[in-house]
């Protein structure tokens, strides 16, 4: 059944006003003032209950197309339960640092699991998915190495290169000849490392793995891709896009997290046991977090579990959102070049994409304003981000309301 849209709330909501910043802080309120003037200020939102079909927003009840929850877990009562019994199992918080105090069983349970999910030796579980990547480029490369980085990457693979203080080249968006030219042109480093992700958050795009196997191979590079958006989505165990493109052989590095299609929280890296086995050892990100609570590894443990029992879950996500894109360029509508679960409205200026999220808002959708820098300049949107949880019925009145509103 579609989901049900409760009428807005009419009470209206009233920030307390803020104290006066201190003289040392002064310049912020000049640089809010800017960010406000471009039109990039983003709003705080308050949001009551579980992610789900529904997400009330500032006592506004609106169809959820702003969650990554791509399998409908993150509310899911049986990752709960899971996260409720681990917790009484090893207690809520972990302690320290697991090189400190110790592996919980929680996060051996999910380790071994999720190298069992991505058909590999071993896996490492991080607090985030950006303190993965952060981590892990750069415990993979240092000064005398080149990284190379698609244009489009997510701002935890940008900053991660930066901290490996390696020389980074930044190639066009899944341009093949371009990274090639730029591979050859390294030259005498000691290391070439080839970063990107495979479902691309903002675009919906899939990178080329097969070209970039290729190249990986060709140019002696280590090639590390983030899975963050495709993990439970694709493949057939749910794994993600190198399990779908049947590329796991030239991949050496995955990363991913468990906080979106998995529903939970967390990153994590994969592969040889050799290479976790030195992140141990030199992921800063690892060696100095405490490790997230073992309940939370216990939901996640679960959900892996449900990715083998209900795979229709991402079946039916997948042949839904390709009637909705389908739908939406048939008229007219410009969602780039995504394939998958995300669809972006690309309308141009921050301006524009903040006026038809708020339409999208009046007309019952939550379908969130994404501006710079999370895209690049001229490319403002609005992303629609398609759960299993959503009805056909659902996807059809979304793409009513778009189309209309970009003809009005």
């Amino acid at each position: 059944m579609p989901c049900r849209i409760d009428p807005p709330d009419a009470e209206g909501h009233r920030t307390p006003a803020a104290a006066p910043l201190p003289a040392p802080l002064a310049w912020i309120e000049g640089a809010i003032a800017e960010l406000r003037a471009a039109g990039l200020e983003r709003p705080h939102r308050v949001r009551a209950g579980r992610q789900g079909c529904l997400v009330d927003l500032d006592g506004r009840t609106l169809l959820n197309f702003g969650s990554n929850d791509y399998l409908g877990y993150a509310g899911d009562v049986r990752l709960t339960k899971a996260a409720s019994k681990g917790s009484c199992a090893e207690g809520f918080g972990a302690g320290a640092s697991p090189l400190v105090s110790g592996q919980s069983r929680a996060h051996e349970a999910l380790e071994q699991a999720l190298a069992g999910l991505l058909a590999v030796e071993a896996a490492l579980i991080f607090p985030s998915g950006f303190a993965a990547n952060t981590a892990t480029i750069a415990a993979l490369a240092g000064p005398d190495d080149v990284i190379a980085s698609d244009e489009r990457n997510h701002a935890s693979i940008i900053d991660g290169c930066r901290l490996a203080r390696a020389r980074v080249v930044v190639y066009p968006h899944r341009d093949l000849a371009a990274l090639d030219a730029l591979l050859a042109a390294a030259g005498t480093a000691r290391r070439r490392l080839i970063v990107t992700d495979t479902l691309f958050s903002m675009d919906g795009t899939v990178a080329p793995l097969a070209g970039l196997c290729d190249l990986a191979r060709r140019h002696a590079a280590i090639l590390m891709v983030d899975e963050a958006h495709a993990t439970g989505v694709f493949g057939q165990r749910g794994s993600g896009l190198v399990e779908e493109l049947g590329c796991a052989d030239g991949v050496h590095v995955r990363v991913g997290t468990l906080s979106k299609g998995l529903g939970a929280a967390g990153g994590f890296v994969a592969g040889h046991a050799q290479l976790i086995h030195w992140l141990r050892h030199t992921a800063r990100a690892w060696i100095f977090s405490t490790a997230h609570p073992p309940g939370v590894a216990a939901a996640a443990t679960r959900a892996i579990r449900l990715l083998g029992a209900e795979p229709e879950r991402r079946r039916e996500l997948l042949a839904r959102a390709e009637v909705f894109r389908l739908r939406l360029r048939r008229a007219g509508v410009d969602v780039a070049a995504a394939e998958a679960q995300i669809v972006p409205i690309v309308v141009g200026a921050p301006a524009a994409a903040v006026a038809l999220s708020e339409h999208l808002a009046d007309e019952g959708f939550f379908v969130p304003a994404i501006r710079p820098p999370s895209v690049p300049e001229g490319r403002s949107l609005a992303r629609a981000s398609l759960s299993w949880h959503h009805a056909p019925d659902d996807l059809e009145r979304l793409a009513t309301a778009i189309i209309h509103a970009r003809v009005a």
